[in-house]
């Protein structure tokens, strides 16, 4: 029941009644969608929608609502009051205007749009401000006073103040510079850089697959701001690819260092510059040979020491090192091992008294675990079969971690509180789903924001022990109370061998279980990437799908859970066959219903997706079509670090290699397939689909295939979009429904669960 309270202003949660949108109007009949509002621009619909805004005030104690961004609110009593000026910051554009015009350059003009058009970063004790302008560096370092940094026409790329702002890092043509902010002297780190060696700056390989797409930062500044490390990449040895995008009468060729399975990888090396002393230390990492991998690096606390992990090349090891800045003396820590794969870990947690909590999956499931200084373990701190997914804080005066994890679910999130010790283990958030928290300042409250697959995303006010205070309100959805919206079922479907995956299912708003329907199952079954959450999904495609009379179906394949990396490890070494058995039983529990046509089943996917989706047409007789995108069609032809970690090299698996093959397996295509990708894809690149087609043509399989130029991994304009979704419908029309549901075949079957 809903209680009004001085939050009222805020809104009505979302009416849903068990779980099923509600209508403003109830004499007002619900609209089916169209295809056009599934993607057309201009036309769509969107049953997303975000929680309201609800945030905490400067002060730590107060709530600022979305309909008052200009009063404080009294998270317990409603009761108003003005932000304290202390709270406010200081608008910095007047002293800013008046330092740039007093630069050499700057007229009135420019020095009003330079001081409204900047973007700046601060130092820690935002003292500070690096201010970028026009693609040059300035230093406010306070007062009405600007310096200029830099004036030359190379980019400085991701230029960063070092923590008390007396230093600003950036790259320039791949080598590392730095300047002092105080005099504008710019000094030069390394001198070799050039479009095969990368000084403080990310290849491409780096980046995609270790430290995040679109980071291509490769330097760390020391809490003391004494030292630099940085990573040095040497891709002399990795191969180039070239990619032509055509959409011009003069082709524009892109040339890229992209080392495929088997090839040389980048050559890594770890340097730490001293600023003061004009000198690099390298790390001595001679007993690893040259075949590894620097997956991770940061700092101690107090500067001594840099940290950071190794691997070996198909990553069945981790080690945790701490390196010396002034002598390049490495020790190791620890070291993390599997029988499969080692995931990339977070940086240690530390603690005052230079000890650290560490995260480790050598259970299977991931764990945080308490190490003291020189990496000898103390105890773990959480443990069981399910895992960790994100600490949100570590607060040792009050000896407590508050984190979370997957302990009451893997498809729900839910926030925990567990002390230092390792004891008292609490779940802070109530009701399954995904949640997501934010203290005030004491943390004596929390905004909870939640959503499930039956609930739009909310928010609520909880006390520190997780008791509801009240509920804040949810998102506004006005396309639930005009069009058909059937919420999406959870089921539990058990494999051959027992393991149970999670699954969802969407039935037509006017589901009758005496007709048959054909089945819609999209996938992506990458390891360890889930596509079945506990979290609203506002699709407006799944929904016309199921309007259309199709049931449609995800599931979580064993190697895709959320379970921990004791049940990813599956698809070691022989990508797609453990996930495609799954994805096979996960069919034929449905298709045992007699509503569901085991005759009439589709799958689709992109990328990870795009490789099952042809590789169950090439490797399976269950399903009738199937619609890849930007797959990845033989692991020859994908990155190094990504295809090894799960396949080791072509070499040490050859068997593997073939196994997992769609190309190799073109001649065995089963039911009709559709490959799109886009041509100037740089991850995945197009060449995987041109080596399929070709395989498939001679085969003399028919086929479809569409290319978009100009779009890189996945599909890039608006129009383009659009094409591909009447593309992707007038498929599924000719192959699944020449009639949106007929009548059911004769069975003795129940159809129940």
């Amino acid at each position: 029941m809903l209680l009004l309270h001085p939050f009222s202003f805020l809104g009505i949660l979302l009416g849903l009644a068990l779980g099923a949108p509600a209508q403003d109007d109830p004499k007002q009949p619900l609209q089916p969608l169209t295809l056009e509002q599934t993607g057309k621009p201009g036309s769509t619909v969107r049953f997303s929608g975000r929680a309201p805004s609800v945030r905490w005030a400067e002060d730590g104690k107060h709530l600022i609502l979305p309909d008052k961004q200009d009063v404080w609110v009294h998270p317990l009593t409603g009761a108003e009051q003005k932000p304290e000026a202390a709270a406010e910051k200081p608008d910095l554009r007047p002293a800013l205007e008046k330092g740039f015009r007093e630069l050499p350059g700057f007229d009135e003009e420019a020095a009003n749009r330079a001081s409204r058009a900047f973007r700046s970063t601060a130092s820690d004790d935002d003292r500070a401000q690096l201010i970028r302008f026009e693609n040059d560096l300035y230093f406010h370092g306070g007062g009405e006073t600007i310096r200029r940094l830099t004036a030359d026409d190379a980019l400085e790329s991701d230029a960063t103040l070092s923590p008390n702002g007396s230093f600003v890092a950036f790259t320039k043509r791949n080598d590392l510079y730095f300047i002092e902010t105080a005099t504008g002297r710019e000094h030069r780190v390394t001198h070799d850089g050039s479009e095969d060696i990368y000084n403080g700056r990310l290849d491409w390989v780096y980046q995609e697959e270790i430290y995040g797409r679109g980071n291509y930062k490769a330097f760390w500044w020391s809490p003391d701001s004494s030292s630099i490390a940085f990573l040095r990449l040497d891709d002399r040895q990795v191969p180039r690819l070239t990619i032509v995008d055509q959409r011009s009468r003069h082709p524009r060729v892109e040339v890229a260092n992209y080392p495929k399975s088997g090839d040389p990888n980048p050559e890594a090396r770890l340097g730490v510059h001293r600023v003061r002393q004009r000198e690099t230390r390298w790390m001595d990492l001679g007993t690893y040979g040259t075949e590894y991998l620097i997956v991770n690096v940061g700092w101690r606390p107090n500067s001594r020491d840099v940290i950071f992990q190794v691997q070996d090349r198909i990553q069945t090891w981790l080690d945790l090192l701490a390196g010396s800045p002034r002598t390049g003396e490495v020790r190791r820590l620890l070291r993390e091992t599997s029988e499969s794969w080692v995931n990339v870990l977070s940086p240690p947690r530390w603690l005052e008294d230079g000890s650290f909590l560490w995260e480790s999956e050598r259970t299977g499931y991931l764990h945080l675990y308490h190490y003291a200084a020189d990496g000898e373990l103390k105890r773990p701190m959480t443990q069981g079969a399910w895992s960790v997914t994100g600490i949100e804080v570590l607060d040792e005066k009050a000896g407590e971690l508050v984190f979370s994890g997957t302990k009451d679910g893997e498809i729900n999130r839910h926030v925990y509180r567990l002390g230092l010790d390792g004891k008292g283990l609490r779940r802070l958030t109530a009701g399954d789903g995904s949640h997501s928290i934010r203290f005030n300042g004491d943390r004596s409250l929390f905004l909870d924001s939640l959503s499930n697959v039956a609930s739009a995303p909310s928010v609520r006010l909880c006390q520190s022990d997780g008791s509801v205070v009240r509920e804040l309100g949810a998102a506004e959805i006005p396309a639930l109370s005009k069009y058909h919206f059937s919420l999406p079922e959870l089921h539990r479907i058990p494999t051959r061998d027992g393991f149970e995956m999670d699954a969802t299912l969407i039935k037509p708003p006017d589901f009758d279980p005496n007709r048959s329907y054909p089945v819609w199952l999209m996938t992506y079954s990458g390891p360890a990437a889930p596509s079945v959450r506990n979290r609203w999904s506002g699709s407006a495609w799944s929904q016309f799908l199921a309007q259309q009379g199709i049931l449609v179906f995800q599931v979580n394949n064993r190697s895709s859970s959320a379970r921990g990396q004791l049940y990813s490890a599956a698809c070691y070494l022989d990508l797609g066959r453990s996930e495609l058995q799954d994805l096979e039983d996960a069919i034929a529990w449905l298709t045992r219903h007699p509503w569901a046509d085991a005759e009439r089943v589709g799958i689709s996917g992109v990328s990870y997706g795009g490789f099952m989706t042809a590789y169950a047409l090439t490797h399976s007789k269950a399903f009738r079509l199937g619609i890849a995108g930007a797959g990845v069609y033989d692991w020859l032809h994908y990155d190094t670090i990504y295809t090894e970690r799960y396949m080791s090299t072509p070499s040490e698996n050859p068997e593997g290699y073939r196994s997992s093959s769609c190309i190799e397996a073109a001649a065995d295509l089963h039911g009709h397939l559709l490959l799109w990708h886009g041509e100037i894809d740089d991850n995945v690149y197009a060449t995987n689909t041109s080596q399929f087609a070709l395989a498939l043509q001679q085969a003399g399989h028919h086929f479809e295939m569409m290319m978009y130029p100009g779009s890189r991994h996945g599909v890039g304009s608006s129009a383009q979009r659009w094409h591909l979704r009447q593309l992707e419908w007038r498929t599924i029309q000719a192959q699944l429904t020449p009639e949106a549901a007929i009548p059911a075949r004769p069975t003795d079957a129940t159809g129940g669960d």
